[in-house]
C-alpha cells in the first residue's frame, strides 16, 4: 500500500465479496456472535450486480444457515426443478440420455432455478437484519499486512484517477478497513486471491487452477415454448469431440428461460470463439423452437472455476482464508458452486468466531484448512476429482462416459479405479500455434436468434467511465505483438466474450489477416464484464486483470 493518508475503520471481520460465500460468513458470524463488526465490500454498484451463475442451486447450504426459509413468503427460491432432461447433440439432431444411467449426484430433483443475483440480494437484507455493514461500490485493491506478514485489513481503490494515474479534480483516496481476519469470497480469479495464493505459495503440491468461460442469456419466451421447472443439459455439437463443454437450459417462472454455454478453457484452437459457439449452439433443431417468438433481455459472461478437488489451493493463510470461487469449490459435472460457496462461508465463519473467542486475531486459520475435505464440500468435489482430468484427456464420448462410471464407482463403494487423476498443463499453456489449426468460418448473427458482441454487452449495461486508468494490464506490449499476435493469431478477439481486444491496421480497422504486420493492440476496458478470462487464457500470462473503480462493470438483472 502506497504511504497515501487514508480514513481507517476497523471490524472484527472484513469480508471482500457479497457473493453466496461472503454473505453466508457475513450471516454466520453475526448468528454465533452477535456483538462482532463484520462488514462486506462489493465492487459491484449493488449487491448482485456482478453476479452471475446458471443457475440451479442445491439448497443443502441454505438449509443450513437459514433452517426456516422455506417459510418465508418472499424468498428467491419459486422454482423447483421438476423435470431433468441430458441430451447428446450431433450436428442435425440429439439423443437424450436415460436419466437412469446417470449417477445419483446429477439428479436435479429437490434443486431450485433461480437468479443467483436475486438470491444475494436476499442474503444481503439477511445479513443487514443481523446488523452487517454492507458497502456496495468499493472495490477492493489491495491487502495490508503487519511487520510479521501476516494480512490485517484491506483498502480499497482510489476513486477519480485520470488515465494517466494523475488526480482529477474529483480525486478521494480510497479507505483502510482493518480486521482480526480477513475473509476472500471475490470470486472466480480474483485479483486479491490470486496475490494471496503467489505471496504464501497456497498452491504448492496442488495441481494448476482450471477453468471454463461461462455465457449466458436470459429470455422472454412464449408460453406454449415454456416448461417451468425444466432443466435441460447437453453436450457435443456445435463443439468437436475434442473440445469439452456443454450447455444450460433452466425454464424458470414468468415465462423466462436461462440459456448458457459452457466452453472449458484449455481448448487448443486459437481460432475458436466461445462467444460464437454460443450463437451456433441455438441455431440447433432441439434447442430453437424454445426462442420462437422470444425476445433476448439479458447477457453476461463469467470465468468458472474447474479444477475441484485437486487444485483448490491451501484456503487458510495468515489472518484469513479463501472462500467459494476463490478457492475453486465448483462441482464441474453439476454445474454447481454456490452450495459449497455457502458452505465455506459458514465453516469460515465458525473457525473465526472460535478464534476471537480464543483472544486470537491475525494468524492462520488452519483448522478450517484441515476441516474442509472431510466437510460436506469435500465429500461433493472429491466423489467427481477424475471427471474433468478424463475429458480433457479422452474427449467427449469417451470422456465423459469415462467419468460418469467414475462417478457410479465414487458413489457406490467411494473408490476409483482412476485414484486421483491429474490435470497437466494450465489453460493458458494449452493453446497451440496458430499455425497449426484452421480459422473457423462463423455465420454472421441473424439478430433475432443470434447477436453480436456489442449488443449483447449493452444488454448486460455495463459502464466504465473511460478517463481513468485501463484495468486489464498488458505488461509486454511487444511480447504481446510478437506472441499472442504473431504465433496465436490474436485469440484474445475471439476468447473475451464482450469485445474488449482488437487488433487494428494502421487506419484503425481491424486486421483481418491474422499475418499482417504494422498492427496496434486496442483495449476497449469500458466493454469488459469483469469474466476475467483474459487473465487466464492469454497464451503468456501477459494479461493482468485488476478491478476498475468501485460500482463499475455490469449491473446484472435477474442474472
Amino acid at each position: 500500500m502506497s504511504d497515501m493518508e487514508r480514513e481507517s475503520m476497523e471490524f472484527d471481520v472484513v469480508i471482500v465479496g457479497a457473493g453466496p460465500a461472503g454473505l453466508a460468513a457475513a450471516i454466520r458470524l453475526k448468528q454465533v456472535n452477535p456483538e462482532l463488526s463484520v462488514v462486506v465490500l462489493e465492487k459491484g454498484g449493488e449487491v448482485g450486480a456482478h453476479i452471475l451463475s446458471g443457475a440451479v442451486v442445491d439448497p443443502i447450504g441454505i438449509d443450513r444457515l437459514l433452517p426456516g426459509w422455506r417459510d418465508e413468503v418472499d424468498h428467491p427460491f419459486k422454482t423447483p426443478v421438476t423435470d431433468d432432461h441430458f441430451l447428446l447433440l450431433g450436428p442435425a439432431g440429439s439423443v437424450r440420455l436415460p436419466n437412469f444411467l446417470m449417477p445419483p449426484l446429477m439428479s436435479n430433483h429437490g434443486n431450485y432455478i433461480v437468479s443467483l443475483g436475486n438470491v444475494c440480494r436476499w442474503l444481503a437484507g439477511k445479513a443487514e437484519e443481523l446488523g452487517v455493514e454492507i458497502y456496495p461500490g468499493f472495490a477492493v485493491a489491495g491487502l495490508i499486512y503487519n511487520d510479521e506478514g501476516a494480512v490485517t485489513g484491506v483498502y480499497t481503490g482510489d476513486m477519480g484517477v485520470e488515465r494517466d494515474g494523475t488526480h482529477g479534480p474529483n480525486f478521494a483516496p480510497g479507505m483502510a478497513l482493518m480486521g482480526k481476519y480477513v475473509l476472500i469470497g471475490e470470486g472466480v480469479r480474483g485479483s486479491l486471491a490470486k496475490q494471496l495464493i503467489e505471496k504464501y505459495d497456497l498452491a504448492a503440491g496442488r495441481e494448476p487452477g482450471k477453468f471454463g468461460i461461462g455465457l449466458k442469456e436470459l429470455w422472454q419466451v412464449e408460453p406454449e415454448n415454456h416448461k417451468q421447472g425444466l432443466v435441460q443439459h447437453s453436450f457435443g455439437w456445435p463443439l468437436d469431440m475434442k473440445t469439452g463443454g456443454g450447455s444450460f437450459l433452466y425454464h424458470l417462472e414468468d415465462n423466462l428461460v436461462a440459456v448458457g454455454f459452457v466452453v472449458h478453457l484449455n481448448y487448443k484452437n486459437p481460432y475458436l470463439s466461445p462467444f460464437e459457439e454460443f450463437q451456433r449452439f441455438k441455431t440447433h433443431p432441439a434447442i430453437r423452437g424454445t426462442f420462437e417468438g422470444a425476445r433476448r433481455i439479458g447477457y453476461g459472461a463469467r470465468a468458472i472455476t474447474e479444477g475441484g478437488w485437486q487444485s483448490v489451493p491451501k484456503m487458510s493463510f495468515p489472518g484469513g482464508v479463501l472462500m467459494g470461487c476463490s478457492a475453486g469449490l465448483v462441482n464441474v459435472p453439476r454445474i454447481k458452486g454456490s452450495h459449497n460457496a455457502v458452505l465455506s462461508g459458514i465453516m469460515a465463519a465458525e473457525h473465526v468466531v472460535e478464534a476471537i473467542a480464543a483472544g486470537r486475531a491475525n494468524d492462520n486459520l488452519v483448522s478450517y484448512e484441515q476441516a474442509w475435505r472431510g466437510s460436506d464440500i469435500g465429500k461433493d468435489l472429491k466423489r467427481v476429482r477424475n471427471v474433468k482430468p478424463l475429458w480433457s484427456r479422452f474427449g467427449t464420448l469417451v470422456g465423459v462416459g469415462l467419468g460418469g462410471f467414475d462417478m457410479w464407482l465414487n458413489t457406490l463403494f467411494g473408490v476409483s479405479p482412476f485414484g486421483t487423476l491429474k490435470h497437466g498443463k494450465t489453460d493458458a499453456a494449452s493453446l497451440e500455434p496458430a499455425s497449426k489449426h484452421r480459422r473457423i468460418d462463423y455465420p454472421k448473427p441473424d439478430g433475432v436468434l443470434t447477436f453480436d458482441r456489442l449488443s449483447s454487452v449493452f444488454l448486460s449495461n455495463t459502464n466504465h467511465e473511460e478517463d481513468q486508468p485501463v484495468h486489464l494490464q498488458v505488461r509486454d506490449m511487444g511480447l504481446q505483438e510478437r506472441s499472442e499476435h504473431d504465433v496465436f493469431a490474436g485469440p484474445s478477439t475471439r476468447y473475451c466474450p464482450a469485445g474488449v481486444y482488437e487488433w487494428v491496421d494502421a487506419d484503425g480497422n481491424a486486421a483481418s489477416d491474422p499475418n499482417a504486420r504494422d498492427v496496434r493492440y486496442v483495449i476497449n476496458a469500458q466493454n469488459c464484464v469483469h469474466c476475467k478470462t483474459c487473465d487466464i487464457k492469454d497464451p503468456n500470462q501477459n494479461i493482468n486483470w485488476v478491478p476498475p473503480q468501485g460500482g463499475e462493470g455490469p449491473v446484472y438483472a435477474n442474472m
